[in-house]
């Protein structure tokens, strides 16, 4: 229960937070860690695939492919490749298509 909001009021994808204290921000991009478990092709800059996060479900363009990365270590194999295959890890810059909350992994 959330104090003065009826349930009827709330869906899902919503977000409650400190309004005082680091309030939630809707995001215009972000950095991500992707890994390619199973996808047919190549992957570059311009693809759009549907993510997952927490309760969202939002298409996110795949803006800039920054790095990819060993999958073990974490560490940079390649800068700025063209595209990435199943199989791959990388940091990406994605652009969601609708307002997103996201978090720094760091700081939470």
């Amino acid at each position: 229960n959330v104090k003065n909001i009826s349930v009827k009021e709330l869906r899902r994808g919503y977000v409650a937070g400190d309004s005082k204290n680091n309030p939630p921000k809707a995001a215009s991009d972000f950095l991500a860690q992707v890994i390619v478990l199973n996808h047919p092709g190549q992957i570059s800059s311009g693809y759009t695939p549907v993510l997952d996060c927490h309760t969202a479900h939002i298409a996110c363009k795949f803006a800039e492919i920054k790095e990819k990365c060993d999958r073990r270590t974490g560490k940079t194999t390649e800068e700025n490749p063209k595209s990435i295959k199943s199989g791959d890890a990388a940091i990406v810059n994605l652009v969601p298509s609708k307002p997103m909350c996201v978090e720094s992994f760091s700081e939470f």
